[in-house]
């Protein structure tokens, strides 16, 4: 990749906005996971050490219609950086366009991006203005570096200088060498609830790895291909891309039984039952025993691991036993293990196994996205400025 990176730049001074990932569940006001926020604090640390005036951006959440939503504020993570960054001070500001100015190792947190009209469908416009708000735009967002808005995407054609931050490109990196010589056996794990989202990278994985589990909705689609699954929750339309899928392969890992409700709340006691014995007022909600049993010895002697996605609804207690013993069984691994996207992170968080998973990814979309293969629209929009540079650069 040719682009710039933000240890290669002289920023002392300078006005450094960083587009962070700071999509963290917050509930009633309070954070509940703060592994996005403490995985960005490093970049914006070296910032401020090197005397930049530094601006922070995220998203949070889905507000409707770019509106303001307070549930979705970036308040409580201004005020969680305050404390952490007690050395400096630490400004927060809903108005991106008067937005107060900064002293050199000072810092300024902006409000949540998606309340700006513009930002989910990449408004020049709107990337125009962003970029008047910076010297130097870096790009630390590896959760969001799959989508092509205006924060991540937009802003890099009219920035004079856009560069990857620290986080950014480590999590490339550990990427690009766990796909290129991963040691075997090598297994993935996909959970969540809809197949049509993960198909592509479902394709891609059954290829590399030795060993693909699916759990979630995904499972259940692929259930559905021979059994009656009551109101499970799959995509009927997928069927038959899921038969071909399994049909091609022959390591796709699908749940031999399965812990079913006839309600979906957290109260609802759970039954085992297996695939032919589902009724039509139940639905599958987690692994059954034996599954779990199947899974967790497959996981014992693998040397590579690769996590997205819980494999039932482990809010619920009652349907937690699945996903809560493969985490367990992942972090006992003495392999190397990766695990990335936002309810991945939840578990992670739930089970308190952050140290014993070798790598956690921030992202989740882009974590899968560039499994797949595809080339992340950030980085392209990186590539693109620090071509221009050069240009100039000749001219």
């Amino acid at each position: 990749m040719n682009i710039r990176n933000l240890n290669e730049l002289n920023i002392q001074g300078k006005r450094v906005l960083i587009r962070c990932d700071l999509n963290v569940p917050i509930k009633n006001g309070i954070i509940q996971s703060d592994a996005r926020i403490l995985a960005s604090l490093p970049t914006i640390e070296f910032a401020l050490q090197k005397q930049a005036k530094v601006i922070i951006m995220s998203h949070l959440g889905r507000p409707k219609n770019e509106c303001y939503e307070k549930k979705y504020s970036l308040f409580p993570i201004f005020e969680y950086l305050k404390k952490k960054i007690n050395y400096t001070k630490v400004y927060f500001s809903n108005n991106y366009f008067n937005a107060d100015s900064i002293n050199p190792g000072e810092l300024l947190v902006l409000e949540n991006v998606r309340f700006n009209s513009g930002e989910l469908k990449n408004d020049a416009i709107l990337s125009q203005k962003y970029s008047k708000l910076c010297d130097i735009f870096v790009m630390d967002a590896f959760g969001s570096a799959h989508r092509k808005q205006a924060s991540t995407y937009g802003i890099g054609k009219f920035v004079n200088i856009a560069c990857a931050g620290p986080l950014l490109k480590y999590e490339i990196n550990m990427l690009k060498n766990v796909l290129k010589n991963p040691k075997r056996p090598m297994i993935s794990i996909v959970g969540g609830a809809k197949v049509s989202t993960k198909f592509n990278v479902l394709n891609k994985l059954s290829k590399i790895s030795d060993t693909v589990i699916v759990g979630g909705g995904i499972a259940n689609t692929f259930l559905a291909i021979d059994y009656d699954i009551g109101k499970s929750l799959y995509q009927p339309e997928f069927i038959l891309e899921a038969k071909k899928l399994r049909d091609k392969y022959n390591n796709i890992v699908i749940p031999i039984d399965s812990r079913i409700g006839k309600n979906f709340s957290d109260t609802e006691q759970s039954i085992i039952r297996l695939p032919s014995k589902i009724q039509k007022n139940e639905e599958i909600m987690d692994f059954g025993d034996e599954t779990i049993k199947k899974i967790v010895k497959i996981i014992k002697k693998a040397k590579t691991i690769i996590w997205n996605g819980p494999v039932g609804v482990f809010e619920f207690p009652n349907f937690r036993k699945g996903t809560e013993q493969i985490a367990k069984a992942i972090a006992k691994n003495s392999g190397f293990s990766i695990a990335g996207g936002g309810d991945t992170l939840s578990v992670i968080d739930m089970f308190s196994i952050k140290n014993e998973i070798s790598y956690i990814s921030t992202g989740g979309g882009a974590f899968l996205e560039f499994i797949e293969g595809k080339k992340l629209p950030a980085i392209d929009m990186l590539e693109k400025n620090f071509s221009q540079q050069i240009l100039k650069n000749i001219f």
